[in-house]
């Protein structure tokens, strides 16, 4: 037995517990800045995480020397430091993991020049992120006052939504939010939720604030709505994303379009004045095309006389033809010419809203008998874009 203890692939096996604990934290660290948590029971999840931290502290005492935990060991408590910002208050969560982490960090194998240099730098950006962090979060922080009325989930569990009414100067307002709500992390058995956050939308919004509040969901089919939003108005424009458009079967180049058009654009073209503000390029012949510096072959638009600055902020070479699908959207406005990303939606049939993702029915939110919020558009406008999460501090 003590010769398994003492073997050093024993140890380097062992080792791979603390670069696991390592990841949990920097888990936690990405949790902290994209989500909200939820404790459903702070004493034994504070008792469980003790537990499982005194078991992976033991794994990486015995390790400390190997590559991985020394490496382990440097990771955990700056991971943590997002954590102790935005869960702040949250210590039962917070304490078993910092102090395994700074336990760690200075029962390392590491040497002490190393410990002593890192130990400095990480307590340093501990202060200067607290303090960077209240300041900011002081500085930009109103004088309202927020009081969520009533909060809830949709019939399908796909959005929850929230009654927020706002007390301030201007005699106040009354908001309703709607996020997703089925992009939370939960962990039941370790009596933890993560709630996705800066995701709400806000899909009603009346002043001054107002007592009355009824909020009603129903269940509507694609159809039913296509009809209601037709009868709304025929010009309904959606803003679609390039992946959306490509499924339409729209090319890149069909979207381009001349804007910011002048006077004499308008006279070449034979157009009234400001009749249109935007003219698409498909819709050109090749002299027209040459008015706005732009040609056409085989492979796609591309400008006909490029200056030397062009080409240099392109980063073309030798005369090489520059076209416009290789072009970023800033470049592309020195022409002026931008990818239009609208459709109307009149235009779209029910086979093509469903290719789009538009399910056959879904949730509609009534507030005091006025629809609100459709799942129809909030899945066409893109409302929840979970996979492009950002950071807001306030």
């Amino acid at each position: 037995m003590k010769d398994i203890i003492s073997n050093i692939w024993t140890k380097r096996l062992l080792s791979l517990f603390s670069g696991l604990y390592a990841f949990g934290a920097c888990f936690l660290c990405y949790c902290s800045l994209f989500y909200q948590v939820e404790i459903s029971s702070e004493n034994s999840l504070c008792v469980l995480l003790s537990v499982i931290s005194l078991f992976f502290l033991t794994a990486m005492i015995y390790t400390r020397k190997q590559l991985i935990t020394r490496i382990s060991s440097f990771v955990i408590l700056p991971a943590m430091i997002p954590v102790v910002l935005f869960y702040f208050g949250e210590w039962k969560l917070i304490i078993p993991v910092v102090a395994t982490g700074l336990i760690i960090f200075l029962l390392s194998g590491a040497g002490e020049g190393i410990k002593t240099t890192l130990g400095a730098i990480i307590l340093l950006l501990y202060i200067f992120g607290a303090l960077g962090y209240f300041l900011i979060t002081s500085f930009f922080t109103t004088a309202s006052k927020k009081e969520v009325i009533e909060s809830g989930a949709s019939p399908s569990g796909l959005y929850r939504y929230s009654v927020v009414n706002t007390t301030d100067s201007s005699n106040g307002s009354t908001a309703v939010y709607v996020e997703p709500n089925d992009s939370d992390i939960s962990f039941p058995k370790f009596y933890i939720t993560f709630r996705l956050s800066n995701f709400q939308r806000i899909v009603y919004l009346e002043r001054p604030l107002t007592k009355d509040i009824k909020v009603e969901w129903t269940q509507k089919t694609r159809q039913e709505i296509t009809e209601e939003l037709n009868k709304i108005s025929d010009n309904i424009i959606l803003h679609l994303t390039e992946k959306q458009l490509e499924t339409l079967g729209f090319t890149y180049e069909e979207k381009l379009a001349v804007v910011d058009l002048e006077f004499s654009d308008y006279q070449f073209l034979n157009l009234e004045n400001k009749s249109v503000d935007k003219v698409f390029l498909d819709t050109l012949n090749t002299e027209q095309l040459a008015h706005f510096n732009i040609a056409k072959d085989n492979k796609g638009y591309y400008v006909l006389s490029p200056s030397e600055e062009f080409r240099k902020d392109a980063k073309s070479t030798g005369n090489s033809k520059i076209y416009l699908k290789n072009l970023k959207s800033s470049l592309l406005s020195d022409l002026y010419i931008e990818k239009d990303d609208s459709v109307l939606l009149g235009s779209l049939s029910d086979e093509q809203l469903e290719a789009l993702g538009v399910p056959d029915d879904g949730d509609v939110m009534l507030f005091n008998g006025q629809i609100c919020f459709r799942y129809y558009v909030s899945i066409l406008e893109d409302y929840f874009d979970v996979d492009h999460k950002t950071v807001k501090l306030f």
